[in-house]
């Protein structure tokens, strides 16, 4: 990410054809740019935040389009800089004819290109916008599910970067009390008893504890469970794929081996985007039918190392086998499982949900659509996703990987805490480092390589 104070130019609309398009100027001393790309008199200025209807100019006079421009003068702006937007007819062709003319106009004072998400850059640098606000304008244009949209907008609002700012607050209260306490070494024995550093101390773990759960169900909401299905060839794994979709997403046929690779469809249940990821059959190398599918269930296996949840489907009208055995046994421990009995319409068995100490085993019929409610259900279990009135944030893995980290250093404050012998330097140091993470979520501590990679992202114009 460039840092200079340059300023810059983009199309901020999308790609394609439109009946808007816009071409948004961020910067210093625009205005005498808008008064040369808009044929205005050098004595006459817009009015800052006022659209006017204007011709936009090229070199030789003759007109490019014709539509609003719009000054906002700083820091009474998005990026809190000067900024000129444009905005005409959402042509392709008119919309680059437009932003080289802004280029080549603004050669004087440094116009150039900008990068992906530098806008929103900019607007982070000039304090308009903390990080996790800023990575909210990215979640707000990405979101899949109305849910989603709604939770990023309350990140955009500040709802998220306030939870860690009063977090963050707690910490430096408890550290100024434990610093002041080391330049008095004879107090450090009666210090957490009297200022109850440990009542202080565990109320901070149980609100980042509040916080980090409301984290991680945003987190899902966000980006989803990756759900694989596994099992022998013919179980009805594609059929199960196509009751959960509600379409004809895979080739469902009596033959076993019909699916040769992995057939991936999204779907939603209750605004939790779901990967639904239907896989080869899986058998032994040498009862595999050839290279092709020697290779499917060579990939299937990579799936269900990368999987949130594994489906293990079995056929509940001939009971497990022992190929369905092998699988189990060669299934990952640490990612959760559930047992799926498939074609209970020609077992006999009615719809159920068994959750036994070893495993959860759900029995349904996918060519029928019976029991796909209790399967849906028990996915948002392990999800951890729950419909309450508490605040969710629309929290990405590095925020989560922070609040984690410093769950991690205040549990280890909280052990020194009860050594009575215990350094108190080492006590504040854990505080320290705790707040130095939930520092880095809204940006107040982050490197500039992390910066980089964050809004490198973004879409360009944005």
């Amino acid at each position: 990410m460039i840092s200079d104070s340059l300023p810059i130019a983009a199309i901020a609309t999308a790609p394609g054809r439109g009946g808007i398009g816009v071409v948004r100027i961020s910067g210093k001393h625009l205005m005498p740019l808008a008064q040369l790309l808009c044929g205005l008199s050098a004595g006459r200025e817009l009015q800052p935040r006022h659209a006017t209807y204007l011709d936009f100019m090229a070199a030789d006079g003759s007109v490019i389009d014709r539509g609003l421009v719009i000054y906002f003068n700083a820091p009474h702006s998005y990026t809190g800089e000067e900024v000129l937007e444009l905005q005409g007819h959402g042509g392709p062709v008119v919309m680059q004819m437009l932003l080289n003319r802004c280029i080549e106009a603004g050669q004087d004072i440094g116009l150039r290109l900008a990068q992906p998400g530098e806008f929103t850059y900019r607007a982070f640098q000039n304090d308009k916008l903390d990080l996790a606000q800023a990575e909210a304008v990215s979640d707000l244009i990405e979101a899949s599910t109305e849910a989603a949209a709604k939770l990023a907008t309350q990140s955009l609002s500040g709802a998220f970067s306030q939870a860690i700012h009063a977090l963050v607050e707690q910490v430096i209260h408890l550290r100024m009390l434990v610093e002041a306490t080391l330049d008095f070494p004879e107090e450090e024995i009666e210090f957490l008893e009297k200022s109850n550093a440990r009542g202080q101390l565990q109320t901070i773990r149980d609100t980042l504890s509040q916080v980090l759960a409301q984290a991680g169900q945003g987190a899902i909401l966000r980006d989803g469970l990756k759900v694989v299905l596994a099992g022998l060839p013919n179980v009805g794994k594609s059929s199960l794929l196509n009751a959960l979709a509600g379409a004809d997403v895979a080739i469902v046929t009596p033959i076993a081996g019909t699916t040769r690779d992995k057939i991936t469809e999204t779907i939603h249940v209750d605004g939790i985007p779901i990967s639904i990821i239907d896989t080869a059959g899986i058998r032994q190398d040498d009862e595999a039918d050839g290279e092709v599918e020697r290779i499917g269930i060579s990939r299937t296996w990579a799936a269900v190392e990368n999987a949130d949840v594994v489906l293990h489907i079995l056929d509940a009208s001939r009971g497990p086998t022992r190929a369905d055995e092998d699988i189990l046994a060669r299934l990952p421990a640490n990612v959760p499982l559930l047992h799926i009995w498939n074609k209970i319409d020609l077992s006999g068995h009615a719809p159920a949900i068994d959750t036994l100490q070893e495993a959860t085993h759900i029995y349904l019929s996918a060519a029928e659509r019976s029991g796909m409610d209790l399967l849906r259900k028990e996915l948002l279990r392990i999800a951890g996703w729950q419909q309450t009135g508490e605040s969710i944030y629309l929290a990405r893995e590095r925020h989560l990987l922070a609040l984690r980290a410093a769950a991690a250093h205040l549990e280890v404050a909280a052990a020194l805490a009860e050594q009575r012998d215990s350094a108190l330097d080492l006590f504040a140091e854990e505080l320290r480092l705790a707040q130095e993470r939930l520092n880095s979520i809204t940006g107040a501590f982050t490197p500039d390589d992390l910066l980089g990679v964050i809004f490198s992202r973004f879409c360009i114009g944005k």
